[in-house]
């Protein structure tokens, strides 16, 4: 694209945009069918000039303008509650449902590498005495040792709150490191199912299985599943530079980035009742069907939040990102 030839051709349209948006009295309505016309057309300008010939003070000249007239069309908008139900309600729940085809499988393949671990570790003496030495490990084992004070070793309030900031950090570490190929969130991944594999291993080689799973079912299921689904969601983002489909590269990235920005945010949510379970069901003196039973409850809770409203939301057109009044306009791209 000639840039010279192209801004003599558009110059015209631009200026009177600026003029418009330069007003101080109330604009007429053909004027106001106007704006929006240039507007329009301004930003399309500004997509192609973006991907075909960049010029830095061009470029920067049309962000305002298109940014004013977004700001004069659309009028000033503010964060009101109803923006929170409606993430909490369409936004939150399609972006988890739309990456149920990633998260899922991580969260099968994960469970099953934890399984297989512990079953290593718990069935070969020699690896557990690679882990400790014979009387830590009893220790940490024995009823009342490590693996069970360690949820009662501090303030249930405290506690919660200690466990809910570790893992929303490792959520979050998961949806960034996404854009990264993935790489480092299947590292990630590993670690977390290694520490749940030993924890596995060493109880069920002291014949104490039952009481680790009474331990780590009623918050796990749903503290996991967050995991999973971050992780599963990172992947994603990561697979989407090598695949973006039939969006720009920059434009894919961009869309997915933003709906797993949200998806840390409500994540952040999901993480606060699980760490809130950990800190006070999981030490509490309630039986361990009862605790059990609480874990289990929230994990099918959340599950039914995802598909029915999720998938509610995505057949009603909801992707997880901003609204399209509120993203960078853009024109269409080949495959």
């Amino acid at each position: 694209m000639d840039l010279d030839v192209f801004v003599s051709a558009h110059r015209a349209e631009w200026d009177r945009l600026d003029a418009l948006l330069r007003r101080r009295r109330r604009l007429t309505g053909p004027e106001v069918d106007e704006l929006v016309a240039l507007y329009q057309r301004t930003a399309t300008h500004l997509s192609l000039i973006q991907s075909s010939a960049p010029d830095p003070q061009l470029t920067g000249r049309l962000s305002q303008l298109v940014a004013r007239a977004r700001a004069t069309v659309t009028g000033t908008r503010r964060a009101s509650w109803r923006d929170v139900t409606r993430f909490l309600t369409h936004g939150f729940p399609a972006a988890v449902y739309r990456s149920r085809h990633w998260w899922v499988p991580t969260a099968l393949l994960s469970a099953l590498v934890a399984a297989l671990l512990g079953w290593w570790i718990g069935t070969h003496p020699e690896v557990q005495a690679t882990i400790a030495a014979p009387a830590e490990l009893r220790e940490m084992t024995r009823p009342g040792g490590e693996y069970e004070s360690y949820y009662s070793s501090h303030p249930a309030a405290s506690f919660a709150a200690q466990v809910w900031t570790n893992n929303a950090q490792a959520a979050a570490l998961c949806l960034v490191m996404g854009v990264f190929l993935g790489l480092p969130v299947i590292w990630i991944l590993f670690l977390n199912m290694l520490n749940l594999g030993i924890g596995f291993g060493l109880m069920a080689g002291a014949g104490r299985l039952d009481t680790f799973l009474g331990l780590v079912l009623p918050h796990g299921l749903l503290e996991l599943t967050a995991v999973f689904v971050a992780a599963g969601t990172g992947l994603r983002l990561g697979w989407t530079l090598v695949d973006p489909g039939p969006r720009t590269r920059r434009a894919a990235l961009a869309e997915e980035g933003r709906a797993a920005i949200g998806m840390a945010i409500g994540l952040a949510l999901v993480l606060l009742v699980a760490g809130a379970i950990e800190g006070f069901v999981t030490p509490s003196g309630l039986p361990t069907w009862a605790r059990i039973t609480i874990g289990v409850a929230a994990e099918l809770a959340f599950l039914a939040y995802v598909w029915l409203l999720g998938g509610r939301a995505v057949r009603a057109g909801e992707t997880g990102d901003l609204d399209s009044a509120e993203r960078s306009a853009s024109v269409p791209t080949a495959a």
